[in-house]
């Protein structure tokens, strides 16, 4: 049990701060509300998506089901293999990444499976947390919440461009949120330090 202590904490930890904020967003804000965090470049702005990361899409309910059954599937593998990983002594650094490659999965999926039976819709409205009469979606039909909001450069596309020309251009336009931000930075360390995390053939998947 000592050994997956490091991996318990990660995925504890990054739970508690990805459902918190959530929360707090949802019965605090209504869909399309913002405030800057800091001056015009990072904002909190609260949307919901029905797909994958960063706003992402897989339409329709059919959709929507295969999406939260294949994360149930995937966080179920992704455990897994990292209780192996963990039993086998496997480095620190490739236990952390793959911890917080779960524990943003988990976050995502916990949106998904339970945030349409636990609140109300969001639409021109401040959402209330078990609201009478029920929420606004089955299980597995919630909307993941997102509110991380980054328009670094914003302006407009060359008049001669193609298509967009004249259209407006903000980078970076996604909207995220913790369990995305967790996923992301576990898989970018795993691909910058794969040769130390995987020097131990016995650790390959």
């Amino acid at each position: 049990m000592g050994k997956l202590k490091t991996p318990i904490l990660i995925i504890l930890a990054i739970l508690i701060i990805d459902q918190s904020l959530k929360i707090w967003v949802k019965t605090n804000m209504m869909l399309g509300d913002e405030f800057p965090v800091i001056g015009d470049w990072f904002y909190i702005h609260f949307v919901e998506n029905n797909g994958m990361a960063f706003g992402m899409e897989l339409g329709g309910d059919w959709g929507k089901i295969f999406l939260s059954l294949f994360r149930i599937v995937a966080v179920t593998g992704i455990g897994w293999y990292l209780y192996k990983l963990s039993c086998k002594g496997a480095p620190k650094g490739l236990i952390i990444s793959i911890s917080m490659v779960l524990a943003g999965a988990l976050g995502n999926i916990i949106d998904s499976m339970f945030y349409g039976m636990i609140f109300s819709h969001s639409y021109s409205q401040v959402a209330t947390l078990f609201p009478d009469g029920g929420g606004y979606a089955p299980f597995l039909h919630g909307r993941v919440v997102d509110m991380f909001y980054f328009p670094l450069i914003s302006g407009h596309y060359p008049q001669w461009l193609p298509v967009l020309g004249g259209k407006e251009f903000i980078f970076f336009r996604p909207v995220f949120n913790i369990a995305d931000s967790s996923i992301t930075l576990g898989i970018i360390s795993i691909f910058i330090f794969q040769k130390q995390f995987f020097k131990n053939e016995k650790l390959a998947v």
